[in-house]
């Protein structure tokens, strides 16, 4: 059996070979997805103490997904003043955060130097404070927003103290989906160049995938595909985030959730199709603790961190709104059987629990 042997020897598979992973059992992908999980971390999970904040819900595009931005589902705008962000840094500060993490809407009321203005504060109130801001969906938004080129927008973005970018914005690449979920935003191919772009200049991202919506499994393995030819060129992605569709509060109408043997599943793929991409995140915002959990038994080997406060997937019905204790997140760990491994935003380990 021809994908077998590749499956063993942990060789790069066609499209129709991916696809027909979703044909096999959970426990004969888990076999595979765990032998290269183990081959790279051990039984290490990982995490870091981060703060979540997201300035604006005010936003230029309208995407069927989001309960967050403002609209008839929304209806209360609000934007932060850099003085309120700073006073959010400060006191997580107190917490001793590796990370602050800043996605919002796309609002054309703040201005370029608004964003930019905010970054460089921050590192230089906290220069020992990895900064990751700005999804390339933000990135589209501002450069065609200010007439601005990525090449010369991303140049400003190192020079105001940005450390990495956020993988979201990616949704799903097939843009008949893109074209009915998220139209007039970031295009798939636009999204490639701009990671491919902050890669060249010799910094790291994230990178994800929205899926149990309306999109197809093919889909989902054309997307993972095209990361994986992306990270064969740059090397720039350290980690992947399978983000699981909230249904509350949105425009999709997606009555049937995704199956927990479907979500392990694409977990379990994900881990196989991008041996090139170091880490896979069970992002335990969107599926649960629980699940998120579970998924480091089919090659996920990060969870994020402790967020503080999430104010996106949770206004579409996730249970993320506020912090997890750290206490009680080491100790899920190892009850999982796993050992709880604190790091920072580039995968430098911290500290073993």
């Amino acid at each position: 059996m021809n994908i077998l042997k590749k499956l063993e020897n942990t060789e790069k598979l066609t499209n129709e070979e991916a696809m027909s992973l979703y044909n096999f059992d959970l426990p004969f992908l888990a076999k595979f997805a765990n032998t290269i999980r183990e081959k790279k971390h051990g039984k290490k999970t990982y995490f870091n103490i981060n703060r979540h904040i997201n300035p604006t819900n005010i936003c230029k595009d309208i995407c069927q997904f989001c309960a967050y931005s403002v609209s008839r589902k929304n209806p209360n705008p609000y934007t932060m003043s850099h003085e309120q962000i700073l006073d959010i840094i400060e006191k997580s500060a107190k917490n001793n955060i590796k990370e602050v993490y800043i996605v919002s809407a796309h609002n054309p009321k703040t201005g370029l130097e608004w964003y930019l203005g905010i970054f460089k504060k921050i590192k230089e109130k906290f220069p020992n404070i990895h900064i990751k801001v700005l999804t390339a969906a933000e990135i589209h938004f501002l450069s065609q927003e200010y007439n601005i080129s990525y090449e010369k927008l991303i140049e400003k973005i190192i020079e105001s103290g940005v450390d990495s970018l956020p993988g979201g914005g990616a949704e799903i690449f097939n843009e008949q989906i893109r074209k009915m979920i998220c139209g007039g935003k970031v295009s798939s191919d636009e999204w490639i160049e701009i990671h491919k772009l902050w890669h060249k200049s010799d910094h790291k991202s994230t990178a994800s995938i929205l899926f149990g919506h309306i999109e197809t499994k093919e889909h989902r393995i054309e997307h993972m595909i095209r990361l994986r030819d992306l990270q064969e060129e740059t090397n720039g992605f350290n980690a992947f985030i399978p983000l699981l569709y909230q249904r509350e509060n949105n425009y999709l109408k997606v009555k049937k959730l995704l199956s927990e043997e479907e979500f392990l599943k694409t977990i379990a793929i994900a881990r196989i199709l991008l041996f090139n991409i170091p880490n896979i995140k069970a992002y335990w915002v969107t599926s649960t603790m629980k699940f998120a959990l579970e998924a480091q038994k089919y090659g996920a080997n990060d969870l994020d961190g402790m967020i503080e406060k999430e104010s996106i997937q949770s206004a579409a019905g996730a249970k993320s709104k506020n912090s997890i204790h750290l206490n009680s997140l080491v100790d899920s760990i190892k009850e999982s059987g796993f050992i709880p491994v604190e790091r920072d935003s580039i995968y430098n380990e911290i500290k073993t629990w």
